[in-house]
C-alpha cells in the first residue's frame, strides 16, 4: 500500500507567461528534458527561472533502475542533430546556466560521451557565456569515454550515486557503487578544477549511520557538490517508499555533508540533482 504524501512534499503548479514560453519553444524544438520524463515536481518553477535540463540520446533507457520513471525500452537512434537543436534553445531562451543528462545507453560503444561532447561544443559555438553542467551514467566505467566529455570542458561533472551501497542491489541491480565512486575519483584526478557533483535519495531504506558513510565516500572520492532528496514512487511498478524524512532530518544530511567536508550540499524533501545548480555554482566560483 502506498503511503500518503506528506504536506511538505506537494508543490502548487506555476503556471506563468515565462513558464509557457519555455514549453512553447521546448515543444517546438522537438527536445527532451528530465523535467518531463522523471516527472520532476519542479517543474514549473525552473521553467520560470529560465532553468531548463535537456536529456539527450533519446527517451529510452537500456536499464531499469527501480526508483525511476524513465521508459526501460528498446533504445532510439541517436539524432546527429540533437547537438545543434539544443544549442539553438539554449540561445533562443537566453540561459547562462545549462544543465545537460541523459538516459543510460549502454548499447553504445562509448555510452554516449561523445554525444554528451559534442552537445557541450556546439552550445559554445553560440554562447560562450553559459555556464554548461553535465549529469552523466556511469559509461560502464569506461575511462576513455570520462576523458571524451572532460575534454569537451563542462564546469560541472555531475553523476549521482543514487543510495547507499546496500541498497545497490533492489534499487540498482545494473549500477554498481564502488564504480560510481571511483568514476567521480578519476573526473577529479584528471581535472581538478571541474567542479564534481552527486545525489542521491532518502526514504528507501537505508539508515543515518549507511548516510554518514555515503557522504564520507564521496568527500574521498574528491566529490564537491551533493544533493539530497526525498525518494517519491513514481508508479506502482516502482519501489516503495520506506519513509518520508522531515526537512529538518534533511537539514541534518546538509550539516553531515558539511561536516564531512563536501564543499557544497543541497538537501531537501523536494531536491533534485539539478535543482538551483546555478545557485550553487555562483556560491562556489
Amino acid at each position: 500500500m502506498r503511503q500518503r504524501l506528506p504536506h511538505w512534499i506537494k508543490k502548487d503548479i506555476i503556471d506563468t507567461e515565462k513558464t509557457r514560453k519555455v514549453r512553447k519553444i521546448l515543444r517546438n524544438s522537438g527536445l527532451n528534458t528530465v523535467c518531463d520524463s522523471a516527472r520532476c515536481p519542479n517543474k514549473g518553477e525552473c521553467f520560470a527561472n529560465n532553468t531548463v535540463t535537456f536529456m539527450i540520446l533519446g527517451k529510452n533507457c537500456t536499464r531499469n533502475c527501480r526508483f525511476c520513471s524513465v521508459n526501460s525500452l528498446a533504445p532510439e537512434s541517436v539524432n546527429p542533430e540533437e547537438p545543434a537543436l539544443i544549442a539553438e534553445a539554449v540561445r533562443e531562451l537566453g540561459l547562462d546556466y545549462v544543465v545537460v543528462t541523459s538516459v543510460t545507453r549502454d548499447d553504445l560503444k562509448d555510452g554516449g560521451a561523445g554525444h554528451f561532447a559534442a552537445v557541450i561544443r556546439e552550445i559554445r559555438k553560440l554562447t560562450t557565456e553559459a555556464r554548461i553542467e553535465v549529469l552523466t551514467p556511469d559509461f560502464q566505467g569506461d575511462k576513455s569515454a570520462i576523458d571524451t566529455v572532460i575534454e569537451a570542458g563542462p564546469d560541472v561533472f555531475n553523476h549521482n550515486i543514487e543510495t547507499v551501497k546496500r541498497l545497490y542491489p533492489l534499487v540498482r541491480p545494473q549500477a554498481d557503487y564502488e564504480r560510481s565512486l571511483e568514476f567521480l575519483r578519476y573526473i577529479k584526478s584528471q581535472t581538478p578544477d571541474i567542479f564534481t557533483k552527486s545525489g542521491f535519495m532518502a526514504g528507501l531504506g537505508e539508515n543515518f549511520s549507511e548516510i554518514q558513510e555515503l557522504l564520507t565516500d564521496l568527500k574521498c572520492a574528491g566529490c564537491d557538490i551533493i544533493t539530497a532528496s526525498q525518494y517519491v514512487q513514481p508508479t506502482k511498478l516502482n519501489v516503495e517508499v520506506q519513509s518520508y524524512l522531515t526537512p529538518e532530518e534533511f537539514e541534518n544530511i546538509r550539516q553531515e555533508a558539511l561536516q564531512a567536508g563536501i564543499k557544497y550540499a543541497v538537501a531537501a524533501p523536494l531536491v533534485r540533482s539539478s535543482y538551483k545548480a546555478r545557485e550553487v555554482f555562483i556560491n562556489l566560483k
